[in-house]
């Protein structure tokens, strides 16, 4: 027991004096080890020596440097400081009140250096970068926030257009009356007096505008666009344009009413619109020469025409109509502008004609023609219409319509008959942006039998607008499928959901009627938008990385254009640098009048025309069709935003950048911004001298 007590004892001390020992090291360990830190810090990094392994990180990362190293909270995705020759600060001041109605790309002064044949000088002609103005264009003074839809159908502001020449020059027609400091729209129309409303219940009559299948429309010289604007009400989206002519500010007006237009003419170029694309087209008295401007007319062998009218008797045309055909057919012209009507037209869409030479028995003493006039300018718009395998479904009062064919089967058997106009070999039929028109026939897609629609069938209205279209089930859009299609309609509809968190503006019902997206892709932002009182004009750019998908929008049963924000063009041979001919570029303007859009959409229009187009000027662009009060929403990547918002901050702008719906770690941020209200001061009252 004893023996057990004396070893536990010393057990307990050998463990006391082993922690012991343990401190007593350790501390004379840390202190020799101070004392050589000390010692190296009096020297500086120890040099550079190849005989140790450890040297080359001793000498890179100093053990002093260790203790004075602190952590970095500063944000790294602020641009790059600018040299002193860009870090200037814009300035942009009000143009003169001269430029407040300026359309860069219908400038009257400069069209007049143009060809006026086929009213070349009435198209598209956009000023050099040299002659872009560095202006923000001016709202007149009494500007007002035009009224809400659907009392802007009717009504709009004297100030907002102050121009009476309509009034005067169209009083008979009711198109537009002044009451007081405001216009009012009767609906009515040079062939439709009793107004647009009556009108389109004609129409109804003849063909079914009722049950969806016609979903898109064209207006060719619209005048104030009475015609679109009640076709609404029935869900028919018209596209309404007309030159900017001696009609003064009809487009304008159509624009201020809250109807879908541009300006644009039928000229020497395609329209800005794929083929295929509208269910409906529509002239009335629209002054378009759709018999001229073809090949001289020709006359056809006997022989051939007996032939033809074999062909045509079994298949689309009737006997009566082949006795037509056997009269009108002996003489042929090539109307080049039904040729790019019948290539914008979707197989089995409708023309209709009403006005001059329709109806001309009973209107040609109003008319201020001869009878054997009207009646040959009616003969020689029917042959074009045979050549394009139209058929003439009916005539009743003073409109006639025609339709064209689902597919091309029957049409290409009798191609090799009448020659012309040929079926066309090379051009895109979806290319139409400065494309010069061809006196050839689009052909539609192939179909393996008769009954078939070229190109897909389109569901009804409004089934149409997420139905997959058929240009993706096809596959002829290359790399988007349906699965894609789907995902980006939801994609969308959460963006537009998120958006409207944010600006309640967007939110309020009526608060927006006209929208322009810059980039609209599959036009799923204007389908996330379809149950709201607004229509979106799809801008699709034309970019040669860039897939053409405003076909695709059309078949959705939404409308669009085409727009390149940027043109690149050559310059004089006589300019060169480095033996190199110097390409010039330019930014270009929309068809359209400023003031046209109430909000505007750019997702990452700014990226993709990086290093094209100065960004200052696509801004200016947008202050000029947008609205005083008008909102703007910008995606793009974060350092993107950063430098428009230092521009808009100069443009009377308000704005602010907000993070991603997905959360604040995604690079791309979106920009809210609004335009603030001002106008040209008021004009300085004559004194008399």
């Amino acid at each position: 027991m004893a023996a057990t007590r004396f070893l536990s004892h010393i057990t307990i001390f050998n463990s006391k004096n082993s922690n012991l020992y343990s401190i007593t090291i350790l501390a004379i360990l840390c202190t020799i080890f101070y004392l050589i830190g000390i010692w190296q810090h009096s020297l500086g990094p120890i040099p550079n020596s190849s005989s140790s392994p450890v040297s080359g990180f001793l000498s890179s990362s100093p053990c002093y440097s260790l203790h004075t190293a602190q952590l970095d909270f500063m944000p790294h995705h602020l641009p790059h400081h600018p040299t002193p020759a860009t870090a200037r600060v814009p300035h942009f001041p009000p143009c003169n009140i001269s430029f407040s109605e300026y359309t860069p790309c219908e400038d009257a002064r400069r069209s007049l250096k143009f060809d006026r044949d086929m009213l070349i000088y009435r198209q598209r002609h956009c000023p050099e970068k040299n002659e872009l103005l560095k202006c923000r264009i001016p709202a007149p003074y009494g500007y007002k926030v035009p009224f809400r839809w659907p009392e802007s159908r009717e009504f709009a502001w004297f100030a907002n257009v102050p121009h009476k020449e309509l009034t005067v020059e169209k009083k008979a027609q009711n198109w537009v009356k002044v009451e007081g400091e405001k216009f009012r729209f009767p609906g009515g129309g040079t062939m439709f007096p009793r107004g647009a409303d009556a009108y389109i219940d004609d129409i109804d009559k003849l063909i079914n505008l009722k049950d969806g299948s016609i979903r898109t429309a064209i207006d060719t010289g619209c005048g104030v666009a009475s015609w679109g604007a009640y076709l609404l009400s029935r869900n028919i989206m018209a596209m309404s344009f007309a030159p900017r002519d001696t009609h003064e500010a009809q487009v304008q007006f159509a624009l201020e009413r809250g109807i879908p237009a541009l300006i644009g003419v039928l000229a020497s170029i395609r329209l800005p619109y794929p083929s295929r694309a509208f269910d409906m087209a529509h002239c009335s008295r629209c002054l378009i020469p759709w018999d001229n401007y073809g090949n001289p007319p020709h006359l056809v062998p006997s022989t051939t025409l007996i032939t033809a009218i074999l062909i045509a008797s079994l298949s689309i045309y009737s006997i009566p109509n082949c006795l037509l055909l056997f009269t009108n057919f002996n003489f042929m012209t090539d109307g080049i502008y039904l040729i790019e009507v019948d290539r914008i037209l979707r197989p089995g869409g409708y023309w209709i004609l009403s006005g001059p030479p329709i109806n001309w028995e009973n209107h040609w003493k109003g008319w201020n023609r001869t009878a054997d006039d009207l009646k040959a300018e009616q003969s020689r718009i029917e042959t074009v219409a045979k050549s394009l395998c139209w058929k003439k479904i009916v005539q009743k009062g003073d409109i006639a319509i025609w339709q064209k064919p689902t597919n091309h089967i029957h049409c290409k058997a009798t191609r090799k008959v009448f020659k012309q106009p040929r079926f066309c070999q090379t051009q895109n039929p979806d290319m139409a942006w400065y494309t010069k028109l061809e006196k050839c026939l689009t052909p539609l897609p192939q179909v393996s039998e008769i009954k078939e629609i070229a190109g897909g069938q389109l569901p009804k209205w409004p089934q149409r607008l997420n139905a997959i279209p058929p240009r993706i089930s096809s596959g002829s859009l290359t790399g988007v499928t349906g699965n894609n299609f789907v995902e980006n309609t939801e994609l969308w509809k959460e963006r537009v959901a998120y958006y409207k968190n944010i600006d309640y503006q967007l939110a309020q019902t009526g608060r927006y009627r006209n929208l322009l997206d810059m980039n609209a892709y599959l036009g799923g932002f204007a389908a996330a938008l379809v149950d709201d009182p607004v229509w979106v004009m799809n801008a699709v750019p034309v970019e040669a990385d860039q897939l053409n998908t405003l076909g695709v929008i059309y078949e959705r049963g939404l409308i669009g254009t085409y727009q390149n924000w940027y043109f690149p063009f050559l310059s004089l041979p006589s300019i060169k640098f480095n033996d190199s001919l110097v390409f010039l570029d330019r930014c270009e303007a929309m068809s359209t009048y400023p003031r046209t859009y109430d909000f505007i959409h750019a997702d990452s229009i700014f990226s993709l025309y990086k290093d094209r187009c100065d960004m200052e000027d696509i801004l200016l662009e947008m202050d000029r069709v947008l609205r005083p009060e008008g909102s703007v929403i910008i995606r793009d990547d974060v350092d993107v935003l950063l430098k428009i918002k230092k521009i808009i901050d100069v443009m009377q702008w308000e704005g602010r950048i907000a993070d991603h719906e997905k959360g604040p770690h995604e690079r791309e941020k979106i920009l809210f911004a609004v335009k603030q209200y001002w106008t040209a001061p008021p004009l300085a009252p004559k004194h008399d001298q």
